[in-house]
């Protein structure tokens, strides 16, 4: 290698698809920017000469400077020049004729120097010289029309073209006017290395592109988010500029002995199966250290920021490092990883603003150690043999499902995504107010679960089914015990324990593995069943448990509420699913009350949408062999695109309901009475918009998290029962007074 460079200080390395160029730059003894520094770019121009499938370009230099795949692609467009202008021996033939070089004098000398030299170091002010030998070269061939001159003058008319088209001079065209020869300024609106403590493997963008428009802003985790709309583009840029950006040279030197110290306390496989007390432990090793690094070298740091220090560092070691940072956005619902890992960048679905695109670009160690200790976590398998893993992600302020896929299912190698759970349960009043439901079906559906009904909650991916499922749990009341069943933990019911409900959860093998020590899903529900009498609530119904929880259906119907939630478009379509498809006997589908059906609604231009409640329906039994022709499905509730609201249906209005008056023929106020039914519903549909005005009138965004109205529903109730005692009926208006002087009360104290 030329320079006096080692060779080791260059390498191509294949990471998933794509051949990525990493340099030492304490070996090469060169800058780590290609923008400030013209022997590094010449030095990596002649790398990507040898090696022209390079994707990326990594410096390391005490930190990682990344160039993402367009900016190294630039750069391969001028090797490729360079790389054929020293093959075209035709064309150089007639410069280099002795006759020609002799007349050319120093202009053959200046363009030799232009081509083996300065276009690899600064191919801009190479392009420049070129412009201006090529306009000299043009006015002497004007006064003389010399074959030599001619020859000279379409070799630069040649080489003009091929620079002329590269993106590098295109990019910078409107800039040139006026430019000055050896003035790198120009190359840093091109250019722009991602820099990165070098703990972290994963590449970030530091700055959003100049051309783009800042739509938000806002912190999280000790960083900053900035949501960007790029011209030209339809999504939007999720733009992360983390705490570990923020280090000062100090705390990233400490940062980086303690690192080095860290090593030697790596976790062993089986501490992982305690996430919870690996990562405290680790936080205390990290903690301790980084103070007795601090105290050797009489460093000014309190002790709120070695803490800080310290949780930077348990991210990197026993944590999962950037997607910790992610998770700890609660706007954000999603988050992707497509294979090959590092060939794109980490894509999520916001709550405000829809699919975006991030400035973070993961690494193939990121995924690769990722996978590892998520096949630790679940202790599922992970291989060729089983290339689909589902399991859960408990943060200590964050909580997501995981799948995670990889060969031969994924030709190349691993993918991930993240589903991110809400920290609290959702509730009622909490969908009111994004207008997934209104408060009509709200109070409706809040009647049924207090009928104790069997209820399936369908729709498409990203729908809100599992957290409508998770929002009906807030519903019933915390005398009643619970059994949850699930594969992967989504709901949350460690909150609900939390929040004073008496919860068992039960997890189950996944439908998609095979073997193991698990039990099966359709076992697990059958032995809720031999538990006492609870309610319970299935989190996806998947295979063959399907059978099992319609066997619950049918015992529990009218001991308790039944939940779980399925794929599915329309209350046909769970009635095929689960007839057709899991073999459900049609009379067994019959144990289905209601079906809840969300999905999300785009806008007419398609580059957003709302999730919505679309349906609710009713399940009737008459039916023998088709609930779609013979009128086996009765809408309750339905939506209106118009009004974008749910609306009620005729036969809810005119009580044409057997499910509300087989729950009604239950209680002696409400059988046989339709009017007294109405009127509970309305009354429960008040309440719960009650909540909301309150709500946004006093400015209390905490009376719709699941603690405050878990207490609003057992007021509810207890004022229900306060009014019967004292009056012999449900007055209504009574009840919602009581309740109402509750609500107020709780209200001023918040206030306090």
């Amino acid at each position: 290698m030329s320079n006096g460079v080692q060779k080791e200080a260059f390498l191509v390395v294949r990471e998933g698809e794509e051949d990525i160029l990493k340099i030492d730059c304490s070996m090469a003894k060169i800058s780590p920017s290609l923008e400030e520094d013209p022997v590094s770019m010449m030095l990596t121009i002649e790398r990507l000469i040898e090696f022209p499938s390079v994707k990326r370009i990594n410096f390391y230099l005490n930190k990682n400077y990344s160039y993402n795949y367009h900016q190294t692609q630039l750069l391969v467009e001028i090797a490729n020049i360079y790389n054929a202008l020293t093959k075209q021996r035709k064309i150089w033939g007639l410069v280099l004729d002795p006759n020609c070089a002799n007349y050319l004098g120093d202009r053959l000398k200046n363009l030799q120097n232009l081509v083996y030299g300065l276009l690899k170091s600064d191919p801009i002010s190479a392009f420049v010289e070129v412009k201006r030998l090529r306009r000299e070269s043009r006015i002497r061939l004007k006064k003389n029309e010399n074959l030599h001159e001619k020859n000279f003058s379409e070799f630069l008319d040649h080489l003009y073209g091929l620079l002329s088209n590269t993106g590098l001079i295109n990019a910078i065209r409107e800039e040139i006017e006026g430019y000055e020869l050896g003035d790198r300024s120009i190359y840093r609106s091109v250019f722009r290395a991602a820099v990165t403590p070098d703990f972290m493997f994963s590449q970030l963008q530091a700055q959003p592109p100049l051309n783009a428009e800042q739509l938000d802003i806002y912190s999280i985790g000790g960083g900053d988010v900035g949501i960007y709309r790029i011209p030209g583009e339809i999504k939007f840029l999720y733009h992360l500029n983390p705490p570990e950006f923020k280090l000062s040279e100090e705390e990233y030197n400490i940062l980086e002995m303690a690192r080095g110290i860290i090593r030697e306390h790596q976790p062993r496989e089986e501490d992982f199966l305690d996430p919870e007390r690996v990562r405290n432990t680790f936080f205390n090793i990290c903690r301790d250290l980084l103070t007795e690094l601090v105290t050797q070298r009489e460093l000014d740091f309190d002790v709120g920021r070695v803490d800080e220090l310290a949780l930077i560092l348990v991210r990197y070691t026993v944590g999962f490092g950037l997607i910790e940072i992610l998770l700890s956005d609660d706007k954000i619902q999603d988050i992707t990883l497509n294979a090959p890992v590092g060939g794109s960048p980490i894509y999520i679905v916001h709550q405000d603003y829809g699919p975006c695109y991030t400035n973070i670009y993961p690494s193939i160690e990121d995924a690769q150690g990722w996978a590892t200790k998520f096949r630790i976590l679940s202790g599922r398998a992970l291989d060729e043999a089983n290339p689909i893993l589902d399991t859960e992600l408990q943060l200590p302020n964050a909580r997501a499902r995981v799948a995670i896929v990889t060969n031969p299912l994924n030709p190349y190698g691993l993918a991930y995504a993240f589903r991110r759970h809400r920290d609290k349960p959702w509730t009622f009043p909490l969908f009111m107010k994004g207008k997934m439901l209104n408060s009509m079906a709200a109070g409706l559906l809040s009647f049924i679960i207090h009928g104790n009904r069997s209820i399936i909650f369908c729709g498409t991916r990203s729908s809100g089914k599992t957290s409508l499922l998770g929002s009906m749990i807030t519903e019933i009341m915390r005398r009643i015990r619970i059994i949850s069943v699930e594969d992967t933990l989504e709901l949350p019911m460690e909150a609900f324990r939390k929040l004073g409900y008496n919860v068992q959860p039960l997890k189950v093998r996944s439908a998609l593995a095979s073997g193991g020590t698990e039990v099966t899903a359709d076992e697990g529900i059958r032995t809720s069943l031999r538990m006492g009498d609870s309610a319970l609530i299935v989190g996806e119904v998947r295979s063959q448990e399907a059978r099992a929880l319609y066997e619950a259906m049918r015992v529990g119907a009218l001991a308790n509420v039944v939940a779980g939630t399925i794929h599915g478009e329309s209350p046909y379509g769970v009635y095929d699913r689960v007839v057709n498809d899991l073999g459900v006997p049609k009379t067994s589908f019959k144990a289905t009350d209601l079906i809840v059906l969300s999905n999300p609604v785009r806008s007419p231009d398609g580059l957003s949408y709302n999730r919505r409640v679309l349906q609710i329906t009713e399940v009737r039994k008459h039916w023998e062999e088709d609930p779609l022709k013979e009128g086996g499905f009765m809408d309750l509730m339905k939506y209106n695109p118009k009004t974008d609201q749910l609306e009620i249906t005729d036969d809810l209005k005119n009580g044409e309901s057997e499910i509300l008056k087989a729950i009604a023929s239950n209680v002696k106020e409400w059988a046989g009475n339709w009017g007294a039914v109405w009127e509970n519903i309305l009354l429960r549909a008040k309440v719960k918009q009650t909540l909301l005005d309150y709500s946004i009138k006093y400015s209390k965004p905490e009376i719709l998290e699941a603690d405050f109205v878990i207490k609003s529903n057992d007021m509810f109730h207890i004022s229900s029962e306060n009014v019967k005692n004292e009056t012999g009926i449900l007055d209504s208006k009574r009840i919602y007074e009581e309740w109402e002087d509750w609500l107020k009360s709780n209200i001023n104290k918040l206030k306090r």
